[in-house]
């Protein structure tokens, strides 16, 4: 099962669609605070929808305790980083079915102070320069799906029906 790590997310709305994607996928989100808002604000609730209910959500006080409860007894998953400042691309990785995926905050991404022991493990979505990051929901989206498709989409409905007529061919 794959994780998604927000590490500080201030924006409620960004974190309710992430929350959202991770229940459509069968993924795990993990939240490091502090958190820019409260887990029963509406904004979060109504990006989520009714959703939010089935999220396996985990939280923590600091980076340090995720990485204790997380990688103690996990040592073959890998800590991803998401960052701006990763020399490789995200499709460049190979993602382990048990791996975790961390972003920073919409503000500021991934404190460097822990980036710097994560050099390997940095990664990025290419973009022009005219612009400094992505939406942080766009951008979880995105590397999520690659991690995904890599695994073959395992778990998950791959295809797709009409609800009221039927294809024409």
């Amino acid at each position: 099962m794959m994780n998604i790590v927000l590490h500080q997310p201030e924006i409620p709305a960004n974190t309710g669609n992430i929350g959202r994607t991770c229940v459509a996928t069968g993924t795990v989100l993990h939240l490091i605070e502090p958190l820019g808002f409260r887990l029963t604000g509406k904004e979060l609730r109504r990006a989520g929808m009714d959703y939010w209910e089935h999220l396996d959500v985990r939280r923590y006080m600091n980076f340090e305790e995720f990485l204790e409860k997380n990688f103690t007894d996990n040592p073959d998953a890998k800590l991803w980083m998401a960052t701006t400042k990763a020399k490789k691309v995200y499709t460049e990785a190979f993602f382990g079915e048990n791996d975790f995926i961390m972003f920073g905050r919409e503000s500021a991404g991934i404190p460097e102070e822990i980036l710097v022991d994560y050099e390997d493990t940095c990664i990025r979505i290419p973009m022009r320069d005219k612009i400094r990051s992505l939406n942080l929901s766009n951008s979880v989206s995105i590397v999520l799906y690659e991690a995904l498709r890599q695994q073959g989409f395992e778990h998950m409905q791959l295809e797709g029906a009409l609800h009221h007529r039927e294809w024409r061919t």
